[in-house]
């Protein structure tokens, strides 16, 4: 039951759609503009760093503080699988992200929530930062030596999962050693369905990355459109 709690919790704060609330304070439906996604690297295409790094922050932030509120709830009487507890509520904020069913089920890919996820481990389990970086760092390698964020997002995504199985083989989450192996198993099980929705999320890009027309982003690119509204 916690589980499916957790689930919701998550889900309603990944309703925070945080790159179309910057749009419509700016004059624009992201959504009309660019990929026609309400993600990260469309409003940074489209509207410029600034505002690509408020969506970025916006929506890491949401499911940190979705991770921290669980912790409040849960932590004391469920010590023993916080972290679990956690993934499910990481992995509601990702879903809601995903599939805000007031956008018609039409929100991001759910990265810069996975980061959000990645940096709640900092606090969860042992060597958690050493995860974050890995996984991060990854993603930094392949965008600036490709300039893809898709394929940058996969394979960081990917190497997250990686570590993940090679930390918590160590002994990283705390589980209670009874039913240590199958606490493991479902973590794993959990963390893998959200590399494969992300894979599949991204099954476009995929396409135009082996057809080689893949759009690149460049930091320094100017934006696509100028906003109505300048909200600093």
């Amino acid at each position: 039951m916690e589980r499916i709690l957790c689930l919701v919790i998550g889900y309603v704060f990944g309703l925070i759609q945080t790159g179309y609330i910057v749009g419509r304070a700016n004059g624009i439906d992201i959504r009309d503009y660019g990929s026609k996604n309400a993600g990260t690297t469309n409003v940074l295409r489209t509207m410029g760093k600034k505002y690509g790094v408020l969506v970025l922050l916006g929506d890491a932030l949401k499911c940190i503080i979705a991770v921290l509120l669980v912790i409040y709830i849960f932590g004391n009487r469920y010590s023993d699988i916080i972290c679990l507890l956690a993934l499910y509520t990481s992995a509601g904020v990702i879903l809601g992200h995903n599939f805000p069913f007031y956008m018609n089920f039409k929100g991001g890919k759910g990265i810069a929530a996975t980061l959000g996820m990645a940096l709640s481990y900092c606090f969860l389990i042992r060597h958690g930062i050493l995860v974050t970086v890995i996984g991060f760092g990854m993603f930094l390698v392949i965008f600036f030596i490709t300039n893809y964020v898709s394929l940058s997002s996969i394979v960081g995504y990917i190497t997250l999962l990686i570590v993940i199985i090679i930390f918590g083989e160590r002994g990283s989450y705390h589980f209670p050693t009874g039913s240590n192996r199958a606490l493991l198993i479902e973590y794993y099980i959990v963390f893998g369905i959200l590399t494969v929705m992300a894979v599949y999320r991204h099954k476009e890009n995929i396409k135009r990355l082996l057809a080689g027309t893949e759009r690149k982003t460049y930091l320094k690119s100017k934006p696509e459109i100028e906003v109505k509204k300048d909200m600093s």
